[in-house]
């Protein structure tokens, strides 16, 4: 089956029309689920880092405050006076003691035959735990009665005669209200909480009291996790039902756990805005790439659909009613130009070739092949010259009105005076054109780099001045940045310029690699490196970061173009730094150790070096 001529056009269109929509999705696709999976991960591992710390810190604050009880009572079991079993010296020096202390809620002695010397209690017996007399040092399970405010437990110490025979039991009575509020207070967003259960599943800490000893998670997803600790699973429904990252850490001498968590809607809330700004540009890559495909196919289709209707008129004989006029000055309007030119001429031959009918029939057949294979041909050229119009349209149109945006801002700023508000917004659109500006002439830089201006470098003092610009940078991260350059180095040759940019480079991706109130050490000394051969005298710079290292797996790429682990990267930098120092005759060494740093070690050839 034949197609007709509109048939064949909208064809045309489709094809179009799919291969933008491939080259502007396919990538962008790609690149967002790798971004969004690369970012849950991240996120998920800060969280639990973040919980895993808490968790420490919560709990060895409370296992030190049980250490420090245990020794009260140790030390109060081993004083003489309790040794005596007097009741007249017991009461004063205990009563004196809960006092100072304050977290003692009463204290009881029981004598080895189990009769109460002493207790601080109202009343003639205590809990009925206190009954027994201990013969080692004992940690009863957290109790709270419904009357009371707060909830605690026991500790037991023996007391023993001089002879060291079990004379009877200390027991204090721990109030919990201080060291539970220090526990459950944490910093983990709006939702981060602390708890304390035990084996049973029982809440011994709560920040809801009415759910202390009252209710009990040992079905949860909060308890398994206590236990199980299953490393492929980060996230839990905890005993409210609700999704959560937690972890958990064993009170030492103890049943209880300490439970730290925080609601995965909160945790996550940043990858759900990463997720809203993807499925923006998805919409805006569909719509330019629609709109781009409207655009070239009115200019490259439309022409070749009128040329495809004159063609039919020339077909059926009618050449009086084709009429061409076109003003383009491409390979489209030589065609059209062509085609009226020959049209012309048919109209001038028409009389005088009646009598030559069947002879001119295979002329013009073999004319419109001619014209058939002549309009393919242009239409393959006008393609590979809309790609290349394409290209240059899109570097004007991103840097000529970036430049005008950025001037006309600094024009404006200049003649108006602005409050502090608007001048800090301003002063972000202009960090933003002076990014996009950096960005688009790191490109340009990659692409088209240019040839060093060699001349004397001394070091030191390019050392200084880069320091004094990454400066602002280090004392806004709280970082301290040390150097040391040796005495009488000697100068090399190279671009001071290019030279300043690679170490700036290097400077900036170190303070971004270590952590808040973190270090950076930057040291010159004279060197030799293996050079033709030979050792070559030459100036050695190292910049070491305290971050957390580069990954083995990474260090053979990271020189790579368009390779970068930043979400804002262009990959460009450590590339265009490799080339800077390699176009001086250097070269670069890196050294990388996990969670300890990373060395970056340039070797630059001294003015006056010659191999040896």
């Amino acid at each position: 089956m034949r197609l007709t001529r509109k048939q064949r056009t909208i064809t045309l269109r489709a094809r179009l029309m799919a291969i933008f929509l491939a080259l502007a999705l396919i990538p962008l696709v790609v690149i967002g689920w790798f971004s969004l999976r690369t970012t849950e991960e991240l996120i998920a591992s800060m969280v639990i880092r973040q919980l895993e710390n808490a968790a420490a810190d919560k709990a060895a604050i409370l296992e030190r405050w049980l250490e420090e009880r245990q020794a009260d009572l140790k030390v109060m079991a081993g004083s003489s006076i309790l040794k005596s079993m007097d009741p007249g010296r017991i009461a004063p020096y205990l009563e004196l003691v809960r006092k100072e202390y304050g977290v003692y809620r009463d204290l009881t002695v029981l004598s080895a035959a189990g009769h109460t010397v002493f207790t601080s209690r109202a009343g003639t017996r205590p809990d009925s735990v206190t009954d027994v007399v201990r013969d080692a040092l004992y940690l009863s399970d957290i109790a709270c009665q419904p009357e009371e405010k707060e909830s605690y437990f026991y500790i037991a110490a023996p007391v023993r005669d001089d002879a060291g025979q079990l004379a009877g039991t200390l027991y204090g009575s721990v109030g919990t209200g201080k060291i539970i509020s220090v526990i459950l207070r944490i910093s983990l967003g709006r939702t981060g909480e602390c708890y304390l259960v035990n084996e049973q599943g029982l809440f011994l800490a709560h920040q809801d009291p009415a759910r202390i000893l009252t209710e009990n998670i040992s079905q949860s997803d909060s308890f398994k996790n206590i236990f199980q600790k299953d490393r492929f699973r980060k996230t839990y429904l905890d005993y409210r039902g609700i999704e959560v990252l937690g972890t958990s850490r064993n009170v030492t001498g103890t049943n209880w756990h300490l439970v730290v968590e925080q609601d995965r809607e909160e945790a996550f809330h940043s990858l759900q805005t990463l997720k809203f700004i993807i499925g923006l540009t998805v919409l805006l890559c569909i719509g330019s790439a629609l709109m781009l495909t409207w655009i070239v196919s009115r200019h490259i289709v439309n022409p070749i659909r009128v040329l495809s209707r004159y063609a039919g008129f020339i077909a059926d004989a009618k050449p009086d009613q084709t009429v061409l006029r076109t003003s383009r000055g491409d390979e489209i309007g030589m065609l059209y130009r062509a085609f009226d030119n020959m049209l012309s001429r048919l109209r001038e031959r028409q009389n005088t070739l009646e009598l030559e009918v069947e002879s001119k029939e295979a002329r013009i057949k073999e004319t419109d092949s001619k014209l058939l294979e002549t309009r393919r041909m242009a239409e393959r050229s006008e393609k590979f010259a809309a790609m290349g119009r394409m290209g240059a349209a899109v570097a004007h149109e991103i840097r000529t009105p970036l430049t005008s945006l950025k001037l006309f801002l600094e024009s404006v700023s200049d003649q108006v005076e602005h409050s502090a508000e608007e001048q800090e917004d301003f002063r972000v659109a202009m960090d933003q054109i002076r990014r996009m500006e950096g960005t688009i002439n790191r490109f340009l830089e990659f692409a088209r780099p240019r040839d060093p201006v060699l001349g004397e470098v001394d070091v030191a003092a390019l050392m200084a001045d880069v320091l004094l610009m990454v400066k602002p940078l280090a004392n806004r991260q709280e970082c301290l940045i040390q150097v040391h350059a040796a005495d009488r180095l000697p100068a090399v040759t190279g671009d001071r310029q290019l030279l300043s940019e690679a170490l700036i480079n290097l400077l900036v991706n170190a303070l971004e690699a270590t952590p808040v109130h973190g270090t950076v050490a930057v040291t010159a000394e004279p060197d030799r490196f293996e050079m033709d051969g030979g050792k070559t005298a030459c100036v050695r710079i190292d910049i070491q970061d305290s971050g957390q290292g580069i990954p083995e797996d990474r260090l053979n790429v990271i020189f790579e173009p368009f390779f970068t682990t930043k979400a804002s990267g262009t990959g460009l930098g450590l590339p265009l730094v490799l080339h800077t120092i390699q176009s001086h005759g250097g070269t670069i060494r890196v050294k990388s150790e996990t969670r300890k740093g990373t060395v970056f070690s340039l070797f630059l050839p001294a003015r006056d070096a010659s191999p040896a």
